[in-house]
């Protein structure tokens, strides 16, 4: 098994090691990630400035490849320039604190593998609920885990859809299983908080708290709240189904008529 490995915390945060450790021993693994932290990029991609491929060496040993650029660059570079064909698999994280509910929208560790989905590559998101993460053990295994999973099972993961994966940063023994989950809907009640520097200029850094409104079992949220794994579907076709079949009724194919557009 070939596996790419990425993330939006840098090439050398702590859950990018503890990842590539865990899959080194089921598979043969090229990293691919960017050189500084890139949180919360989402899905943008680099367009006005070059891209540059570093070699990046871990206690004299070579670890993988540093791009400076976005997680979703590090994916497309990887797997058509670095690797130069398809992996069985791509793989993102693991992540420092959780990407679960609306957040998924801002996360560059989601979107580096939804890259992978868009480029017909089965993938996977991991993260751990926690930026200061302990267990980070625990969550390679889940990633070992799960990959097997989706090379065993590809047939059942449509091509477009990644899996993402939530783990609570608890002792093993605190785990209560794992759940299959739908994306829930808990958001952050954001501002940005006006500050002054040194010399007396006015910035702002955001903040804000997490509204969480997700209570069922079945919802991402919820699921590592209550200390289970959860393991969510989802792809990026992002059209509303329903409100499009209610559309229907607003005839909007005759709007040039109407109108005098």
């Amino acid at each position: 098994m070939r596996i790419l490995v990425s993330n939006d915390d840098g090439i050398d945060s702590p859950g990018i090691q503890a990842l590539v450790k865990a899959l080194s021993e089921i598979a043969e693994v090229t990293v691919v990630a960017p050189h500084a932290e890139q949180s919360a990029a989402g899905h943008s991609i680099t367009m006005q400035v070059p891209l540059r491929i570093s070699k990046y060496y871990k206690d004299g040993e070579f670890f993988g490849y540093a791009i400076n650029g976005t997680p979703a660059d590090c994916v497309k570079i990887g797997i058509r320039n670095i690797m130069k064909s398809l992996p069985d698999i791509v793989v993102s994280g693991i992540n420092h604190g959780s990407n679960t509910a609306i957040n998924i929208i801002y996360s560059g560790t989601v979107s580096a593998a939804r890259e992978a989905a868009i480029m017909d590559v089965p993938s996977i998101a991991i993260s751990i609920t926690n930026t200061a993460a302990k267990n980070f053990d625990f969550a390679g295994k889940v990633a070992q885990k799960i990959c097997k999973l989706v090379v065993k099972k590809e047939e059942d993961l449509p091509k477009g859809t990644l899996l993402n994966v939530n783990i609570p940063d608890v002792p093993i023994e605190e785990i209560k299983g794992f759940l299959l989950t739908k994306q829930g809907k808990s958001k952050w009640d954001d501002l940005y908080e006006e500050r002054k520097d040194p010399q007396g200029r006015n910035y702002y850094w955001l903040k804000g708290d997490l509204v969480e409104v997700d209570r069922e079992l079945d919802t991402d949220q919820a699921a590592v709240r209550n200390k289970y794994v959860s393991v969510t579907p989802i792809h990026f076709d992002l059209t509303d189904y329903v409100t499009y079949e209610k559309m229907k009724n607003w005839k909007i194919e005759k709007l040039l008529y109407e109108t005098n557009l």
